[in-house]
């Protein structure tokens, strides 16, 4: 069947997320015609008013140019995806409540579409998945007839850089054929011209070791500044002392919060790969899940918190974030409330019922916790005691 059906450049199941969404504008950006398919009715009418329904730095003027030239909209209607040459699958791939991951979630996606499919269409896997979930999508379409075409091309974006990103950094394309890795790489020369074929299962295991390795980064990071702080010195300035005019230790992190929604769950998924026993990716878990706990227990030993309140500054993963998926500042608040007179938190980017404004926080406070480090409390103007891990403030990050 010949493209001339085809309507669209290109349809992206799971298209509003903050992975798909992204990837659609630069695409649109890039003279492709985009339709973004999603079963949240609530994202879809937003982004067709061109409106982000989530911060994304760069993308509300791109957005509003895409919308208004035709090359981007977003449906519900499952049958979107018979109008593209190219599909890509963006859905998330969570583990369950023990850590273990679901195979199935990106074949079940395109189980959903399967009548809607059209014979000779490429079909590009973006999700992070366990390793083997490509040849298991492949089977799962020879097995109901479907005569499509498979690669597998892995997002490497960082959530607030995509459209920086995915004009910058080289694409990951996988695909079992020559004439299926080309037609792959055609759609992705779209953003960039650095390509790197690879096999599925390496581009597979690529994927998880990235996340993986800068989980394990920041674990060691954390458990280096246990040590100090256990020893009484400031981490911040042994990091400098490392760091400074010195490239092999130039990535050296700083302590902080390691979580959101792909960093542990992608080293879980490698550890079930690897039968659990992946002794040191258990490890990083153990020692950035229990920061929060380290953290409780430093202010503890410092003041009697049952007599305090505690404002909490940051509820987002990561700097200058609206998302709080996984965010551990929730397992901060948590613990906090069980040992402290009250707990207070605040966050610039997110709304939330249960937050109060900065200004009261400062009021009302008696300790204060950057949980996480958005810029607007790197110049802080207050005489409150203040746990800054990240060194935000410019003040030392001994606690």
């Amino acid at each position: 069947m010949g493209t001339k059906q085809f309507t669209r450049d290109v349809v992206i199941i799971g298209g509003c997320g903050r992975v798909g969404l992204p990837l659609g504008i630069a695409l649109a950006s890039r003279g492709q015609s985009v339709t973004l398919y999603d079963i949240n009715e609530t994202a879809v009418s937003t982004v067709n008013d061109a409106r982000m329904p989530f911060d994304e730095e760069g993308a509300d003027a791109l957005l509003t140019e895409v919308v208004a030239a035709g090359r981007l909209s977003a449906t519900t209607d499952p049958a979107s995806v018979s109008t593209a040459e190219n599909l890509i699958v963006v859905v998330g791939t969570p583990v369950d409540e023990h850590l273990n991951p679901d195979l199935g979630v990106v074949p079940r996606a395109l189980e959903r579409c399967a009548e809607h499919l059209v014979p000779g269409q490429l079909v590009v896997l973006r999700s992070t998945v366990y390793p083997g979930v490509t040849a298991l999508t492949e089977k799962m379409l020879r097995n109901r007839g479907i005569e499509v075409d498979l690669a597998f091309c892995p997002e490497r974006i960082a959530e607030g850089k995509a459209l920086t990103e995915l004009f910058d950094l080289p694409q990951i394309v996988a695909a079992r054929s020559p004439e299926v890795s080309l037609r792959a790489e055609k759609l992705f020369r779209n953003l960039t011209e650095q390509i790197v074929p690879v096999s599925p299962e390496e581009a597979e295991l690529a994927k998880l070791f990235t996340n993986t390795w800068r989980y394990i980064k920041f674990a060691t990071a954390n458990q280096f500044w246990m040590m100090a702080n256990d020893y009484g010195v400031d981490y911040a300035r042994i990091r400098h002392a490392i760091t400074y005019d010195y490239p092999r230790a130039a990535d050296v992190p700083m302590p902080g919060f390691a979580a959101g929604p792909c960093l542990l769950k992608d080293t879980m998924q490698l550890a079930a790969f690897n039968q659990n026993k992946f002794v040191l990716g258990h490890a990083a878990m153990l020692i950035n899940e229990g920061l929060p706990n380290y953290v409780v227990s430093r202010v503890e030993a410092r003041f009697d918190l049952s007599e305090l309140t505690v404002g909490v500054l940051g509820m987002a993963f990561k700097a200058g974030s609206d998302d709080s998926r996984e965010s551990l500042a929730y397992k901060l608040r948590k613990l906090l409330t069980l040992k402290a007179k009250s707990v207070l938190c605040t966050d610039p980017h997110i709304a939330d019922d249960r937050f109060v404004g900065l200004d009261e926080v400062l009021e009302k406070a008696d300790v204060l916790i950057i949980a996480a480090p958005h810029k607007e409390y790197a110049e802080l103007d207050t005489d409150l005691p203040l746990i800054d891990m990240w060194g935000l403030t410019r003040s030392g990050v001994l606690v």
